[in-house]
């Protein structure tokens, strides 16, 4: 398997044609994919290191006049800081892996399939690097060593040197699959749910809602295709089998001497879904998916954890979903929890490209650069991140103040 880091794009904020052109797009990505490709989109929420943003816009005294209106600034910036969510770390990834006989077989495969992501990726107008080993054990580190104050520090030497191997650089202190609902790992507590797809619609904003929660919250979509053939002629057969308990159905209306056009509800209501997903798959490029959303939790204690997870649990039943803890399957659910590629949980949903696609990757593109010379220029829109740029640094230097009379336009300017 391969992971690639991907960034945020302009979405929530855009305009309708652009929305649709980017779920066009998204589309068009997932439908790359065939049946020999497994993939997985994570999106990991961790609490990052408040010093280290903090060291970013400390404004050092220069012993003169102007001193007490630099610390005046530094104290606003600072209010800023704590009002943004810049204490958690949104990160993206997309893991996918393929069968081979061994490792020389699969490296051309894997460079190929990461090839093409990459092209899409730039389609979509969106910056992706894939990640190399070490950067790939350095996520793994930090996903089981979430809260710790341990740096990762590994290289590769450092395997024949020590006779350990690399997953000793990596593990918690401990696991523990005690309890049915929760697990515990070093000095946390988490569980992992499965999000119930019970929606007739979904809303692009459902997975926006579950990531912009102000907590360590890690969202997994395994996704795997389903051979386009093979699909249609499940459905075929799903429709020849509701056909055939139609006709039994008429067949005991006209024995009972009533209406042979009365049949049960459901039997109509499935005979046309079944029909109707039939001709997407085979007139509208649609593709067949088998899709698991896991949602991990992980907190100090027990209380907490609790929490994280009715707050989870509203956004799913806002969008008529069910949240629900997996009873028994918490270590095989930490293990596809974490972005390798690999999916223990069998509970699945099929769905086509465009229900798949629903969950939209994309909120909004941050700006928060460190420097000597960036300055602050507001919060954004959606995320309440602080905005800090080195404009000299960006593709135009330019900028433009807009705003009502008397809103300190001038003012911002000086």
């Amino acid at each position: 398997s391969k992971t690639i880091r991907f960034y945020d794009i302009n979405y929530q904020l855009a305009q309708n044609e652009d929305k649709n052109a980017i779920f066009e797009n998204w589309c068009d990505f997932l439908n790359y994919f065939d049946s020999t490709i497994h993939f997985q989109l994570s999106f990991i929420n961790q609490h990052s290191n408040m010093a280290e943003y903090e060291k970013v816009i400390h404004i050092n005294p220069q012993e003169d006049e102007f001193d007490d209106l630099r610390m005046e600034f530094a104290q606003m910036l600072n209010n800023q800081l704590a009002k943004g969510n810049n204490g958690l770390m949104r990160t993206k990834y997309i893991t996918f892996g393929i069968e081979a006989e061994n490792i020389r077989e699969a490296r051309p495969k894997l460079e190929r399939i990461e090839t093409d992501i990459l092209g899409n990726f730039k389609a979509l107008g969106v910056q992706a690097r894939p990640l190399n080993g070490l950067e790939r054990l350095e996520l793994l580190h930090c996903t089981f060593n979430e809260g710790e104050k341990d740096k990762f520090g590994f290289h590769w030497d450092l395997v024949h040197k020590t006779g350990l191997s690399s997953k000793d650089f990596i593990a918690p202190t401990s696991f523990d699959f005690r309890d049915s609902r929760t697990f515990g790992m070093g000095g946390r507590i988490g569980t992992v749910s499965f999000l119930q797809i019970l929606a007739p619609e979904l809303t692009d904003r459902m997975l926006a809602d579950f990531l912009d929660l102000d907590m360590g919250i890690g969202v997994n979509i395994h996704i795997k295709s389903i051979d386009q053939s093979e699909a249609i002629k499940t459905v075929k057969r799903k429709i020849t089998d509701l056909d055939k308990m139609k006709i039994e159905e008429q067949k005991k209306a006209v024995r009972s001497g009533y209406d042979m056009d009365i049949i049960p509800s459901d039997l109509a209501t499935f005979g046309g879904e079944a029909k109707n997903l039939l001709e997407q798959l085979q007139s509208r490029n649609e593709r067949m998916f088998l899709v698991t959303v896991l949602v991990m939790n992980t907190a100090d204690n027990k209380q907490k954890l609790d929490n994280m997870f009715f707050a989870a649990q509203g956004i799913a039943q806002k969008y008529n979903c069910a949240l629900k803890r997996l009873d028994f399957q918490q270590e095989q659910a930490l293990m596809s929890s974490v972005p390798i590629g690999l999916n223990q949980i069998e509970i699945q949903r099929g769905l086509t490209t465009s229900s798949t696609a629903i969950f939209v990757p994309f909120t909004t593109q941050e700006l928060f650069q460190a420097g000597d010379e960036a300055l602050y220029y507001g919060l954004n829109a959606l995320s309440n991140n602080m905005i800090l740029v080195d404009r000299k640094k960006l593709k135009n230097p330019n900028g433009l103040i807009l705003g009502t009379p008397g809103s300190g336009k001038s003012f911002s300017a000086k």
